[in-house]
């Protein structure tokens, strides 16, 4: 038995219409859905983003088929890394720079990964990089 991937990353924000927006505009999301004021979810590939605002999901309890899902809150920024192909990092460079998205931090590892660094509207941090960052 073992956990063999992360199926959903959640992260918070208080304005969906904005956050939306400015998800929308990512390429390689694929929206699924959006209730004004409450959540707004995303395919990423094999993973969902769910973004909930934090003034529903922490307050308003849920019910599918009569079980209780949880409240979901959090506080502070949270953190995404989004994978790309290495070949791909300059051509993301200038998608930010065309939309006007500020790259907060360009960071080379050492073994020779670029993570580039910028913040969606709530003020999360949002990362770049390739998927082999985590290799020795």
């Amino acid at each position: 038995m073992k956990i063999t991937g992360i199926l959903e990353t959640c992260i918070y924000a208080d304005d969906l219409d904005k956050t939306k927006h400015f998800y929308d505009q990512l390429p390689g999301l694929e929206f699924v859905t959006y209730e004004p004021d409450r959540h707004i979810f995303y395919r990423c590939g094999e993973s969902m983003l769910l973004i909930f605002n934090p003034a529903h999901t922490s307050a308003e309890q849920t019910e599918v088929n009569g079980n209780i899902i949880p409240l979901h809150e959090a506080k502070g920024s949270a953190h995404i890394a989004f994978s790309i192909r290495d070949e791909e990092l300059q051509q993301w460079k200038a998608f930010l720079d065309k939309t006007n998205i500020s790259i907060e931090s360009e960071v080379t590892w050492p073994n020779g990964a670029v993570s580039i660094y910028f913040r969606d509207p709530a003020g999360n941090s949002l990362e770049i990089v390739s998927p082999k960052i985590w290799n020795s």
